[in-house]
């Protein structure tokens, strides 16, 4: 005879066998959406989690760096599973302490080290500020007054004005007549070609700016329609940013003051970034502060690859 009860058990085990299992939880928290290498890291980011079935939310606190902290603790509060940052971790040491304290995991998307994350996951800034520095300085042949674009309060930028500022020290005869930081909520053009704009007026003279260096292409572009609108684009004054951004590679490719960028693979670094939160929510351990991905110098001879 069938016995009823132990039937009933095996449909319920056979039924929470198959059942799905559910999501996992994953929310990204950054003040810069607006600027396009976050977009793309985000992009990136989000196909690998839809890939592997997670539930993603992604929170753009719009410049408020002071902001990611609740946004993080709302975060533990919904108990999630991991969490993704893209902001300095020094200024919101409190949300990861929060997220220390309940034992949830976080990753930096091209954020900056820090004891309190698992890893952070970025391009190498330091390769790529002595590449483009170096670049510029080859190019004025090691002589005339230099503009610098530099964001402080983000480590994988200040990084890159670190190494800037130590190349062209350097070089007795470069001088950088200002170290620019612009507003970034806008995403830096605006800001940036205004603040050329102002130093164009202080160095009338030809000559008088050999060029211009920027830590991340917006700066680098809101210089160039600064010079153009100046009608100083003859002088030859030389630009170079990086990220290799759509704007920046279409001026590159135009053959003007705007030579040179580095192309950072967003997406990869979102990829990337994914890959370790599968570790880290696996319990793997995970034994690199930083993890690279790796870039490219973008000049006119290879923009078009």
């Amino acid at each position: 005879m069938f016995n009823c009860k132990s039937v009933a058990g095996a449909f319920l085990v056979a039924a929470f066998s198959l059942a799905p299992a559910l999501a996992q939880k994953v929310t990204v928290v950054t003040p810069y959406l607006a600027q396009p290498g976050t977009q793309m890291f985000v992009e990136g980011f989000k196909a690998e989690a839809d890939g592997m079935g997670w539930d993603a939310n992604i929170v753009d606190t719009a410049g408020d760096v002071a902001a990611v902290i609740s946004r993080i603790e709302d975060a533990v509060t919904q108990n999630v599973d991991a969490i993704v940052i893209n902001v300095d971790p020094e200024q919101i040491a409190a949300g990861l302490e929060a997220a220390k304290q309940a034992g949830i995991p976080v990753i930096g998307m091209d954020s900056g080290a820090s004891p309190l994350l698992v890893t952070n996951v970025t391009s190498n800034g330091y390769a790529m500020a002595a590449e483009t520095s170096v670049y510029v300085a080859n190019r004025i042949k090691g002589k005339g007054n230099v503009v610098m674009f530099v964001f402080d309060p983000f480590p994988p930028v200040q990084i890159r004005g670190v190494i800037a500022d130590a190349v062209f020290a350097n070089f007795p005869d470069i001088k950088v007549i200002d170290r620019v930081t612009p507003d970034v909520q806008d995403g830096g053009i605006a800001d940036s070609r205004a603040k050329m704009e102002a130093i164009l007026a202080a160095n009338p003279e030809p000559g008088s700016i050999a060029a211009v260096w920027a830590a991340w292409d917006q700066p680098g572009l809101g210089a160039l329609q600064a010079i153009e609108a100046a009608g100083r684009e003859a002088e030859g004054i030389v630009i170079v940013g990086i990220d290799a951004n759509p704007q920046a590679r279409d001026a590159i490719a135009a053959g003007g003051n705007f030579e040179a960028s580095v192309a950072q693979d967003f997406v990869g670094i979102g990829k990337a970034t994914a890959a370790v939160v599968s570790r880290a929510i696996n319990g793997e351990e995970i034994r690199e502060d930083v993890i690279y991905v790796p870039t490219v110098l973008v000049t006119k001879t290879n923009v078009e690859q």
